[in-house]
């Protein structure tokens, strides 16, 4: 009776362990993680770095070849703060040293990943642990103010219209112009071999 029952309960335990390796290699597996893939390392620096996240995704050519694994602050020769993203990417991706590297949006408001559009140097390639500079996205505010400044010369340029100043407004609101192309128009219509007639 005894030896059934501990039986019994070894087969329950190996039912459980079998289960709980297939539920972590489910979950492994969506959540992304390159537990069985090859590997290695590279870094790039920013400035700015407009909300990466880490384990937002690495893509070089529009292919998610890897995954940004660390974030931090470093300073630089002049003594300014820079960003440095710690990517891990796929061994069979050699990244040439020219390459243009960026932060990326997916849609307009979507998650921010790494972009590598890779360079023209088959000769050069990005080494494990080796930094490359990257190509700052243009910050929000920025954006903003530019916007506001062509608004602005836009409200300008309406103004001066409304005023009948400039070439525009004397066109639309002056009827000296008027006249004159109507007179033109009427006197073209009476004489239209003036279309042809060269002055001398």
């Amino acid at each position: 009776m005894i030896f059934g029952r501990s039986k019994m309960e070894l087969k329950v335990g190996v039912f459980v362990f079998i289960g709980l390796v297939i539920l972590m290699v489910f979950i492994l597996s969506i959540g992304g993680f390159k537990t069985w893939s090859s590997g290695y390392k590279v870094k790039f620096i920013f400035n700015f770095i407009n909300g990466v996240k880490l384990g937002a995704p690495v893509r070089f050519s529009g292919v998610d070849v890897g995954q940004v694994k660390s974030i931090s602050f470093i300073k630089s020769q002049d003594g300014h703060a820079k960003v440095e993203i710690t990517a891990w990417v796929k061994d069979e991706i050699d990244i040439p040293i020219d390459s243009t590297i960026w932060v990326n949006t997916l849609g307009l408001l979507g998650e921010k990943y790494i972009e590598i559009l890779p360079g023209e140097d088959t000769e050069r390639f990005l080494e494990a642990g080796q930094a490359m500079a990257g190509n700052d996205p243009v910050p929000m505010h920025y954006l903003e103010k530019m916007t506001k400044s062509i608004l602005d010369q836009v409200n300008d340029a309406l103004s001066a219209i409304k005023s009948e100043r400039g070439t525009v407004g004397k066109l639309i609101y002056d009827d000296t112009v008027y006249n004159n192309l109507e007179a033109m128009s009427s006197d073209l219509r009476k004489h239209p071999w003036k279309l042809f007639w060269k002055s001398k």
